[in-house]
């Protein structure tokens, strides 16, 4: 599992630096999810790239991106899971997890909908869903709901598709 976490990460880097963030959206990896932030930090060629992570609010299921440096403590969102402690800002770039994915850039998450609410009031922004390629879900098995916001791409330990 190790050769493919690491190839995972390589591929996200190399993804996420052709693109150029001026400020990019990570998470703090929650279950299963690959904690990319250590790879994504340790890049010299993203070493002057802003990071935030979301926040998400239960009340209005929204989520925001605040400010956060990569070693700065987190504070639990809402929902339970590490979010920044700086202002609140606008990625360019999101780094997306997936717990299944479709080859339509589709993905399965937890349920919420906050990503979808936040990418489709976003159009300019480019997502990145970060996935393991053995959670690739049959495209007539996944049904894919108005409300689903379809990413740029998906990366997997295979690379980007």
């Amino acid at each position: 599992m190790a050769g493919a976490t690491r190839a995972l990460h390589a591929a996200l880097v190399d993804t996420v630096a052709e693109l150029e963030p001026a400020i990019l959206g990570v998470y703090c990896a929650f279950g299963s999810e690959s904690n990319v932030t250590d790879a994504i930090a340790a890049d010299a060629r993203l070493s002057k790239t802003a990071l935030a992570l979301p926040y998400a609010r239960r009340e209005d299921r929204a989520m925001t991106f605040r400010a956060w440096r990569h070693g700065e403590t987190t504070v639990p969102d809402e929902c339970g899971i590490g979010s920044g402690t700086g202002p609140e800002v606008e990625p360019d770039v999101v780094v997306v997890p997936c717990v299944g994915w479709s080859a339509g850039g589709y993905r399965l998450g937890y349920g919420g909908g906050y990503y979808d609410r936040w990418l489709a009031a976003r159009p300019q922004v480019t997502a990145i869903g970060v996935a393991w390629s053995f959670t690739e879900l049959d495209a007539a098995a996944f049904d894919a709901r108005p409300h689903d916001t379809p990413l740029a791409l998906i990366v997997t330990e295979r690379g980007p598709r």
